[in-house]
């Protein structure tokens, strides 16, 4: 028997999935749930570099006011020191706040005044380049403190007050090349994701063409119907488009 004789059959999506199918499915998509504790752990985690980050403050201001024995450059590294905890407190707020959105659940806030920028339109590319970003300004941090420190470099070493060495210059060289290993990781998903968003915008569908039509207005059931002077109204169709019931195209 040809194809072309072959009786034509019609497929019909009335009949749903099965019920094992259907818990199952939903058994999995509940799983989702078990990150829930993963986020609930980087809170507690953040709360610690909070305390951390009261205890380095008192350190300088000990070390300032009552002691005075610090010097410019050790009040710069106690800065710096500070905002690399701050650094570090906004990398997890991103990623508790960005991936509970995309991974979990939606965070229903939309309109209220406090709603971070970033939120309404967070997905797993925008995530992905705003931690590489997050990463690469932690690094540069720890990359100026490194900067600071080695001035104080004597025959390719530096040693603390302890007299253990801290820094060496091939620590410096690969601390350096790591910092840059991070730029080009954060560039080549910008880049990624941006070729993905253009590759959706040319994957969707053109709207169709809205032409004007004039046709004549029918009264339904005695009702009268608004219209111009020549007893005729103006919609406007999409092209193709199937005209409404006892309605039909008139050219003026």
């Amino acid at each position: 028997m040809s194809r072309s004789s072959q009786p034509h059959i019609e497929r019909t999506a009335a009949k749903g999935p099965s019920a094992a199918s259907r818990t199952l499915a939903g058994f999995i998509f509940a799983s989702r749930w078990l990150q829930a504790p993963l986020y609930l752990g980087l809170i507690i985690a953040q709360a610690v570099y909070v305390v951390l980050f009261f205890v380095e403050l008192w350190h300088l201001f000990e070390n300032v006011f009552i002691t005075g024995k610090i010097d410019e450059t050790d009040v710069m590294l106690s800065v710096l020191a500070l905002i690399d905890i701050v650094m570090i407190a906004n990398l997890l707020i991103m990623v508790i706040i960005g991936g509970y959105e995309t991974f979990v659940s939606k965070i229903r806030v939309n309109g209220h005044h406090d709603e971070p920028d970033w939120l309404s339109h967070v997905n797993a590319n925008l995530l992905k380049v705003k931690l590489a970003i997050s990463i690469i300004s932690i690094s540069s941090i720890h990359l100026l403190k490194t900067f600071i420190e080695v001035g104080r470099m004597q025959k390719g070493l530096v040693h603390d007050s302890a007299g253990r060495v801290i820094y060496s210059t091939d620590g410096v060289m690969w601390e350096v090349i790591i910092h840059i290993a991070f730029i080009v990781s954060a560039l080549a998903l910008a880049w990624i994701d941006r070729m993905s968003q253009q590759g959706h915008k040319d994957d969707a569908p053109a709207a169709a063409p809205i032409t004007p039509v004039v046709i004549a207005p029918v009264a339904a059931h005695g009702a009268s119907t608004s219209a111009d002077p020549a007893g005729y109204v103006t919609v406007r169709l999409p092209a193709g488009a199937q005209l409404p019931d006892g309605a039909e195209v008139i050219d003026r």
